[in-house]
């Protein structure tokens, strides 16, 4: 298995559309795309739209696809998965993809103010208990705001009701532009192109009949944003009914 992983970031590494940067070239520092990847890497000026964990990249190539117009930048940790995408991408030479192996946490290092239009957030883990690391959380928002085009637009797709009744609340609290909210998206009236996209997580939830939840927003709100303290109900496969209350980090129920 090891070898196997060896072997995959080895190709990426041959491929010209894959970042696998170093920690030490981005931790506190700038990535020598920042600010430059319309004009330098993909040689156009179409907007940029990020997958944060990617997986395998499937909305990244799907979307790659459809909307050949606009540049997709899928970006995760787990390099074996990216693969995957990666080599779709050369593949189909598409050449409006990019990867980048790295963590979320650093996603600023490579992006500069204005320089992306949208997010996609497709089944991130919850983070039930650590709200500094739920990639819909403020702490993450804020992180964008410093790269995202004014009023850009978020897109969430989980099968978690936590991540998804918590996310609710915090674009309610802090009054954040709601475009389409669907806890049951396979069957809602939602009609659009997206759909005959599905990740390989997403396949598996619905295959033992998970229903998948859609929320997009715009982060259209400068004031300090508020980190949402609410009871919401959530059935995560277990304790049904129960009813939570959010904390930030460090605080005791």
């Amino acid at each position: 298995m090891a070898k196997n992983k060896l072997q995959k970031f080895a190709e990426m590494d041959a491929f010209s559309h894959v970042i696998q940067a170093r920690f030490d070239e981005v931790f506190r520092n700038d990535y020598k795309l920042k600010g430059v990847w319309a004009r330098e890497f993909f040689k156009n000026g179409h907007p940029i739209i990020l997958e944060l964990g990617c997986g395998k990249g499937e909305y990244t190539i799907g979307l790659a696809e459809r909307f050949k117009e606009t540049n997709f930048i899928g970006v995760d940790i787990k390099g074996a998965r990216m693969h995957t995408g990666a080599c779709q991408a050369a593949d189909k030479k598409l050449n409006n993809v990019a990867f980048i192996r790295t963590r979320i946490e650093l996603i600023e290092s490579f992006f500069s103010a204005d320089e992306v239009s949208e997010i996609w957030l497709t089944f991130p883990d919850p983070q039930m208990n650590k709200a500094k690391k739920r990639l819909s959380g403020t702490r993450f928002l804020n992180i964008y705001y410093r790269f995202l085009k004014p009023g850009g637009k978020i897109h969430l797709k989980t099968d978690s009701n936590f991540l998804y009744h918590y996310t609710r609340e915090m674009a309610k609290v802090n009054n954040l532009t709601v475009l389409c909210d669907y806890s049951d998206l396979y069957n809602s009236d939602f009609s659009d192109d997206i759909l005959s996209i599905h990740t390989y997580y997403e396949e598996r939830f619905m295959s033992h009949g998970i229903p998948i939840k859609y929320f997009s927003f715009l982060l259209d709100n400068t004031k300090p944003l508020i980190e949402p303290e609410v009871d919401i109900p959530f059935d995560e496969y277990h304790n049904a009914g129960r009813s939570v209350k959010f904390l930030k980090d460090g605080e005791k129920g």
